[in-house]
């Protein structure tokens, strides 16, 4: 019972860093194609293990465009990862789900949430003419699909009826994709 318990707390340590970090990479990514697509120049990609992501650029001809596609790429193509990953019938698929869901949710609820103060997104979004009602509804549909995509997973993560028995796989898995982003971060924040 130990070992099925230290491996369910592995899992659930292991993905929900990855999540984090990873979410990050992929807003960011939105942010960096934004300002590719509009004529900006992007200056800095900020991505660290322990900063909260940040993508400047200038000059930035279309601020709104750049602003927006963070969230919306970044709550979009994690969705689509999985839907790809779901229609090649990929094993570990509820990885995929499980990592949307909190695409959805963690994109939602910044945009929603957080107070439209400059320099977050939120504030980007409002001073460059986004009403606040734009940012609620943003939330309102990212974050209950993203809890949809949670839905009835948690067997999966050793919750309910499983008892904290996870696949061993999922967490040598977890495992590698956290500090393959840990380690791609380190390196590209030591030049």
């Amino acid at each position: 019972m130990k070992a099925t318990r230290a491996a369910q707390i592995m899992l659930f340590v292991t993905f929900g860093c990855f999540c984090w970090l990873f979410m990050q990479v992929v807003h960011e990514f939105g942010h960096v194609l934004g300002a590719r697509a509009t004529g900006g120049e992007v200056s800095k990609v900020a991505l660290h293990p322990l900063i909260l992501s940040r993508t400047d650029v200038g000059p930035n001809p279309h601020p709104l465009v750049v602003v927006w596609a963070g969230p919306v790429v970044g709550a979009v193509l994690p969705l689509l990862a999985w839907l790809a990953a779901r229609a090649c019938k990929a094993p570990g698929l509820y990885l995929f789900r499980a990592f949307a869901g909190f695409c959805l949710i963690a994109n939602g609820l910044y945009i929603a949430a957080f107070p439209p103060v400059s320099p977050l997104d939120p504030g980007v979004m409002v001073d460059n003419g986004s009403p606040r009602w734009l940012l609620l509804l943003f939330g309102l549909v990212t974050v209950p699909s993203g809890f949809y995509l949670w839905h009835r997973q948690g067997e999966h993560f050793g919750l309910g009826e499983s008892k904290g028995r996870v696949s061993g796989g999922a967490v040598v898995v977890s495992a590698s994709l956290l500090l393959v982003v840990v380690a791609a971060e380190l390196i590209a924040n030591s030049r």
